[in-house]
């Protein structure tokens, strides 16, 4: 499959159409989920947004960082039918270039257990050194 990726800031109603083709979408809590994804998608420090040759949207991934030392993957989605044919890891590496690249950006994210096989595929590992600090209302829903 042909695609292309680039930095583009998506609208929240862009996103939430994509999170319904993903299994993204289970990831967010419930609490005033339009106003925060109206945030994420205004302010995350590194938008990507992989299409398709009919420009369709298949694959997203944002990232905060203070591209010295860290980035931080806060989304990474594929829609289903285009799942296992490299375009996350492809985001993810052009995410990390864009932050300051492998040799300067130490890359963390949150994975949903689902997710951990394909992040250790790519090369990441679970971390001994992460604190959290973790007071926020979360009730579980599907977009």
């Amino acid at each position: 499959m042909d695609y292309i990726i680039k930095e583009e800031r998506l609208t929240a109603t862009e996103y939430i159409e994509f999170l319904r083709h993903t299994d993204l979408g289970s990831q967010y809590p419930k609490e005033r989920f339009e106003e925060r994804i109206e945030t994420l998608v205004k302010k995350a420090s590194i938008s990507l947004v992989a299409r398709n040759e009919e420009n369709e949207i298949i694959g997203v991934c944002f990232g905060i960082t203070d591209f010295a030392y860290w980035l931080f993957i806060t989304d990474l989605g594929v829609v289903r039918e285009c799942t296992g044919q490299g375009i996350g890891k492809a985001l993810v590496r052009k995410l990390h270039e864009l932050a300051g690249g492998e040799e300067n950006i130490i890359m963390y994210t949150c994975a949903n257990e689902n997710a951990i096989p394909f992040y250790e595929k790519i090369g990441m590992r679970k971390p001994d050194d992460v604190m959290v600090y973790n007071h926020v209302e979360w009730t579980d829903f599907v977009v």
